[in-house]
């Protein structure tokens, strides 16, 4: 007759003594979910003491009691299998079976990516042609890495059904990091072992770990660990056992482990786990106050769970509040825990475990932190960093990468780095302790030199002879970046933001009135202008001219002064565009400086042309020839002859617009400026469309599609795009003129040109209007108010005027205005 199963006896004994599966865990001292899985079989060795534990509980008398000792000592069944070579004494060979996972957070949220990836890697132990299955989950401290690694090990309990083993190998802290040593005799403990059996050498107590996992299907949770060699020696040496390993350090180097990188929380996950704090209706009463309040946290879970628990102990604040107290960035660490629990320590521990080290790299990394966080802005370029800390890439480099090791610092792209923000919000507090401000400036400073440097050497690509360029006073050694035109502009496309984050915070330091601001104005004239950047070039216009003339840099001041004028006109105000450039004019006259003045004269012709004062811009315009001319300034003539067909045009001597037009590109050909081509192809194409020489603006702008598709330039194909939709649109060809506006939009969000975005956005509401589809016509009229409120005026009033409009249901004829390109 077969020997009954454990589980069988179990259940029988507990069912003769009416007890529920919960009764009998009372009475025994054990959990219920013990229970449940010795009856399902999922666990068939118990450890000695819970047998006697049961065996009181359940009142067996000596016969029952000595059968189900037999049974759960697995009396009958094979020996296991040792590593060779390895002598096991005989009080080893029958161990208990170790049950040591924490319990499963019962607000556990998300992850569900993660969790899955888990599973599918070591949910088959036999699966894996003879390797062991190793995890690796890491994250910066408070990620909830331990929480998903136990999450996941709950739901693999029937794929090990001879044990789990939980060791917190605290390797950040509080305290020193578990030496090797001590974790494998905790492990070998768990196992069973007398310590009076366990060696003293690491490799010959790894070894009869080995041989103790050997044959059996065992789950590691090897938690906090410091790096790779601290987890080796602990880890099965036999396919069958798996482990799970969490660490703050990069476990690259773990071969043959699945890697998962633990991010913070998304929108709806933080809400979700918010909400199981706080309850849903707290949450719904609040959901704006929600949103912000996962945002302060950095939707990182220990920090929602900390500040969601100090709202259910407080269940008559408003969220509201907290959010309010949480906005001061300097208190913000103190209102999410205080003690060892809490977000700061958590970061602290990192920080402490770099400063301690052994290794120079991992301290120069812990004394770098405070001076990277000082900077504003998203991101942090290897190069900036360099510049901040004042040593080469190289070093920099290296120290950049070690942080991101320890997850103190994410990689988002290649040299390109970024903070969470509450490890930043640490960072400054560390600042604010060991720099002084003279300290944090002398590093915003260095960082706005490099940009300096940076910008002049892009407008020496885009504007090769620009007279702005005689200005310079510093220059930066290119690199492959700046290599040339197409990809500086890229290069500022992507550190643009950033920048302008930090000359806002070097203008309210003491920085403020330094002559860097007015050079860095100037410089990057090269990426604003190719880039229609005009907002940027607006904001960063304000007030430096007369920062130059303080600091003695007259013809400076007169450049910026002309350069004020150019946002003006693209968002038509016009009368203020003319009033810098006269005062520009009479400052490049007081220093005789013939290339200011016949920039001025040209740009004269443009903005009076457009203000109807026809005979006062034509005399600039005949005044910037001749000076063009004299100087012998090919770029100035082309600029001239442009500026004064638009005028000739306007008079209706199309004739001799056309000559004009044709002198002013012929140039541009002569010297091989394909960029200023198709600029001048462009201002003619529109120039003709403003007196309705329709068929003439097609072609101009054809023509400077095919440049800016020839060039790869994305900024002219928008423009080029745009000017065939305002075109075409007044032919009445609506079709065709909706598909330029739509490619037009896709260039314009391509190179995240906001005001060209609205326009054309703009554009399609006006074309769909006219065609006769106002629910289109309304939806990109709302968009386009949308994206243009706050940075074009004169643009957003326009859709706001189509819109209510369309609103009142009244009729509209297609239609475009002189600020349409």
């Amino acid at each position: 007759m077969a020997t009954e199963s454990l589980g069988v006896l179990l259940r029988r004994y507990r069912t003769r003594a009416s007890l529920t599966q919960a009764g009998l865990a009372d009475r025994a001292g054990l959990s219920e979910q013990a229970i449940s899985v010795l009856e399902r079989g999922t666990r068939s060795r118990p450890r000695i003491d819970t047998v006697r534990a049961l065996t009181a509980a359940l009142g067996l008398n000596a016969e029952e009691a000595a059968q189900f000792l037999a049974v759960a000592r697995g009396k009958g069944r094979k020996a296991r299998p040792t590593a060779p070579d390895t002598e096991i004494p005989a009080a080893i060979d029958s161990l208990p079976m170790p049950w040591q996972l924490p319990p499963t957070i019962p607000d556990f949220t998300g992850r569900a990516a993660q969790i899955e990836a888990i599973l599918a890697a070591l949910r088959d132990p036999s699966g894996r042609n003879g390797a062991v299955g190793l995890v690796a989950v890491t994250g910066m401290g408070g990620i909830g890495k331990t929480a998903l690694a136990v999450q996941a090990a709950h739901k693999l309990v029937h794929s090990y059904p001879d044990g789990h083993l939980y060791l917190n190998l605290r390797g950040y802290g509080p305290g020193q990091p578990m030496s090797i040593g001590d974790a494998l005799r905790q492990l070998l403990r768990s196992l069973g072992l007398d310590l009076q059996l366990i060696p003293e050498g690491v490799e010959e107590a790894a070894a009869l770990l080995r041989s103790q996992l050997a044959g059996r299907r065992v789950l590691m949770l090897l938690d906090n660990a410091t790096d790779v060699p601290q987890v080796m020696p602990l880890l099965p040496g036999s396919p069958g056992s798996a482990a799970i390993i969490t660490s703050r350090g990069s476990m690259s180097a773990l071969s043959g482990a699945r890697q998962i990188r633990l991010d913070a929380l998304s929108e709806s996950e933080s809400a979700e786990l918010l909400s199981g704090v706080i309850g849903p209706d707290r949450v719904a009463a609040e959901p704006g106050a929600a949103e912000s309040l996962t945002l302060l946290t950095g939707r990182l879970p220990l920090a929602v769970r900390l500040i969601g628990a100090r709202l259910a102990a407080r269940p008559n604040w408003p969220i509201q509040h907290l959010v309010d107290l949480l906005e001061d960035e300097g208190g913000r660490l103190d209102g999410l825990g205080s003690d060892e629990t809490g977000v700061r320590a958590s970061i602290a521990s990192s920080v402490q475990f770099l400063q301690t080290s052994d290794r120079s790299l991992d301290r120069e990394a812990a004394q770098a932190l405070p001076m990277l966080s000082v900077p504003d802005g998203a991101d942090l370029l290897t190069a900036v960093a360099a510049q901040l800390l004042d040593i080469g890439v190289r070093q920099t480099d290296a120290i950049l990468e070690r942080l991101v090791d320890l997850n103190l610092l994410d990689s988002v792209a290649p040299e390109r780095y970024r903070f969470h923000d509450l490890i930043r919000t640490y960072a400054r507090e560390l600042a604010e302790q060991s720099l002084t401000p003279a300290e944090r400036d002398a590093g915003l400073e260095r960082i706005l030199r490099f940009y300096i440097g940076c910008a002049w050497t892009c407008h020496e690509l885009t504007h090769e002879t620009s007279p702005r360029l005689s200005l310079a006073t510093i220059r930066s050694t290119p690199f492959p970046a700046l290599a040339d035109m197409t990809s500086a502009l890229r290069w500022f496309d992507d550190e643009q933001r950033n920048l302008m984050d930090r000359v806002a915070q070097a203008s309210a330091s003491t920085l403020a009135g330094s002559a860097l601001f007015p050079e860095l104005a100037l410089a990057l004239f090269g990426y604003n202008e190719p880039r229609r950047r005009w907002v940027e070039m607006r904001d960063l216009g304000r007030g430096v001219a007369e920062i130059a003339q303080r600091h003695g840099l007259p013809r400076m001041a007169a450049w910026l002064q002309h350069d004020s004028a150019i946002p003006e006109v693209e968002n038509g105000d016009l009368e203020s565009a003319a009033a810098y450039l006269f005062t520009a004019l009479d400052m490049f006259r007081a220093q005789s400086d013939l290339a200011g003045q016949a920039r001025c004269c040209s740009s004269l012709t443009y903005v009076l042309g457009h203000l109807g004062r026809i005979d006062e811009a034509l005399a600039f315009g005949e005044q910037s020839l001749r000076l063009s001319q004299e100087l012998g300034d090919a770029t100035l003539e082309g600029v001239a002859y442009v500026a004064v067909g638009g005028l000739y045009n306007r008079a209706g001597a199309h004739a001799r617009a056309d000559e004009a037009f044709d002198r002013g590109i012929a140039l541009a050909q002569k010297f091989g400026d394909s960029r200023s081509e198709f600029k001048r192809y462009i201002n003619a194409g529109f120039s003709h469309l403003l007196v309705g020489r329709h068929s003439d603006a097609i072609d101009r702008a054809q023509r400077s599609l095919v440049l800016a598709e020839q060039a790869h330039d994305d900024v002219g194909q928008t423009e080029a795009h745009q000017t065939l939709t305002l075109a075409l649109a007044a032919q009445g060809d609506y079709k065709t003129a909706r598909e330029h506006a739509e490619a037009g939009l896709m260039f314009a969000r391509r190179v995240k040109n906001t005001i060209r975005e609205g326009r054309l956005l703009l554009e399609l509401a006006r074309i769909n209007a006219a065609a006769g589809d106002r629910s289109t016509a309304t939806a990109n009229a709302t968009a386009a108010v949308s994206v243009l409120a706050g940075v074009s005026p004169i643009h957003e009033t326009y859709a706001k005027d189509l819109l209510a409009l369309l609103q009142r249901g009244a009729p509209y004829t297609y239609t475009f205005t002189t600020h349409s390109i």
